[in-house]
Formats: structure tokens, C-alpha cells, sequence
């Protein structure tokens, strides 16, 4: 198997702030953040994972932590709420570094600390973030690829496609809350980009990806497959390209960002 996460060399905490915010559809804003500290983050990968540091409504500056190595968490829990900042997990949809800019796509979740932050948020407000490295790494002998998504997942699987190179053959599936949040996305003639619209507030998140996956066609000899969302997409997808379609382990990458039930993604 993949080791999941692959953790930068070097890194720091950077502090930005918001220079723009655009909604793409009903379920997915778009939020640009700068400053002169980003020249601190070595880009590294398609799926670059940051840390999002961000005020919780009513905190008028943000207080990020000072440690820039595993210490950071346990500085930040010891802060006391009235200054501590949420921290989620996020993927970095595009950098410009000629412009200290980086863009970051977020799926609405209900009133999650998150969504509602996304919901409010303006030019000048603060936010920071921490690299935490990369989890799509292909194998340099494996040609096609297998890529699966849930919304939670959708801006880092696009940004994969976004670094790929021309010669890429892949199936890409990826699910989104409603018809509306599909999108348009020009890709290279060997990329097959398959919009599965849930349109169903009541069905599990990753349910819809999982079972279209399990029925498809999938690229023939091996294989490289990297997929990511909710828990359930995850890891059954996993043990179904392992056990139904002789997907060697070592060449699956998957990560549960969330799970059903217990959080959602924000």
C-alpha cells in the first residue's frame, strides 16, 4: 500500500488573507488567499494538503500557533476558545506564485464551522495555512489510472488533472451533490471525466461513486488508483479493486476525509 501521506521536508506556518471569493455552484466556493509569507510553501504535488487556520465568528484577528513541526496541535488546544482558531484539512487548487496567491475550493456542508465561515468570509479577512504534503503519487511503471471522488475530494481530484500531463489515460469519477454542481472541465483526449449527480439530501455521500466504480469498466492490465472522501468510498473501493479486480495494494492511494454520521467535511 502507499504510505496516505507524504510529509513535506520542510515547512512553516504561513499567515495570509483573503483577497477574493467566488461561488462556482450552489455546493462549491472558490477562495483565493495571498500574502508575501506564501513564498514559504514548496509546492510538491498535485494534491497538495494544507492545514486552513481560520477566526471563529465573533474573534477579531487570528491567532495561529507558533511550532512549525507536530507541536503545533497540542499549542493550539491549549489556547483557550475565545482565541482559538478552527483548523480543518484542505487541498490547494491552484498556486500562482508570481502573484503570492493560492485558490481553494470548498464543498458546503450545512452550518458546519467551516461552510459558514466560507459563507461570510471577505477581501481582508485572515486565514493561515500549514502544509501537510501530498497523497497522489503514481508509480513511474504504471500507466492508466483510476481516479474516484466524492465533492469532499472533487477540488483535489481536479487539481490532479489540472498537473497532469498530456499522455494520462484515465477514468475519473466524480460525485457531487446536485446536477447544478457539475461542472465544465476540458481535459486530454485519454482522460474520461464521468459527473455523477446525487440529487438525493438523504443518500450517504460516496455511495453513488462506489457503486458506479464497482459496475464500470475499468482500464485494462494494472492500474494505478488514487481515491478520497467519505470513509465508506475509501476503504470499500479499496478492498473491491483488491479482491474483485486484482488491483495490487501497492498501487492504490486512498484517504477517508470524512465520515458519515460522525462529522462532515467542514
Amino acid at each position: 500500500m502507499i504510505p496516505r501521506l507524504q510529509l513535506p521536508a520542510a515547512r512553516k506556518m504561513i499567515t495570509l488573507e483573503v483577497k477574493e471569493r467566488v461561488s462556482l455552484s450552489p455546493n462549491f466556493v472558490s477562495v483565493t488567499l495571498g500574502g508575501p509569507a506564501l513564498k514559504d510553501l514548496v509546492v510538491a504535488g498535485a494534491d497538495q494538503t494544507v492545514r486552513l487556520f481560520f477566526p471563529r465568528e465573533g474573534q477579531r484577528r487570528l491567532r495561529m500557533p507558533t511550532f512549525s513541526n507536530e507541536a503545533w496541535m497540542p499549542e493550539l488546544m491549549l489556547l483557550p476558545k475565545s482565541v482559538r482558531p478552527w483548523v480543518r484539512t484542505l487541498t490547494i487548487r491552484r498556486t500562482r506564485p508570481v502573484d503570492d496567491e493560492v485558490d481553494i475550493e470548498f464543498a458546503l456542508h450545512g452550518d458546519s464551522p467551516m461552510s459558514e465561515w466560507v459563507r461570510r468570509v471577505g477581501p481582508g479577512d485572515p486565514a493561515g495555512i500549514f502544509d501537510m504534503g501530498t497523497t497522489y503519487r503514481p508509480p513511474d511503471d504504471v500507466g492508466a489510472q483510476l481516479i474516484v471522488a466524492d465533492e469532499s475530494a472533487v477540488p483535489a481530484a481536479l487539481a490532479i488533472l489540472d498537473g497532469a500531463p498530456e499522455s494520462l489515460v484515465a477514468e475519473v469519477f466524480l460525485e457531487v451533490p446536485t446536477v447544478a454542481d457539475i461542472r465544465r472541465y476540458e481535459t486530454s483526449d485519454g482522460v474520461r471525466v464521468h459527473w455523477l449527480s446525487r440529487d438525493d439530501p438523504g443518500r450517504r455521500p460516496g455511495t453513488l461513486a462506489l457503486e458506479t466504480v464497482q459496475r464500470a469498466s475499468l482500464p485494462p492490465g494494472r492500474f494505478y488508483t488514487w481515491v478520497a472522501g467519505e470513509s465508506r468510498l475509501a476503504t470499500t473501493l479499496r478492498r473491491h479493486l483488491v479482491s474483485e479486480r486484482g488491483a495490487a495494494k501497492a498501487d492504490i492511494s486512498f484517504a477517508g476525509y470524512w465520515r458519515h454520521g460522525w462529522s462532515t467535511p467542514g
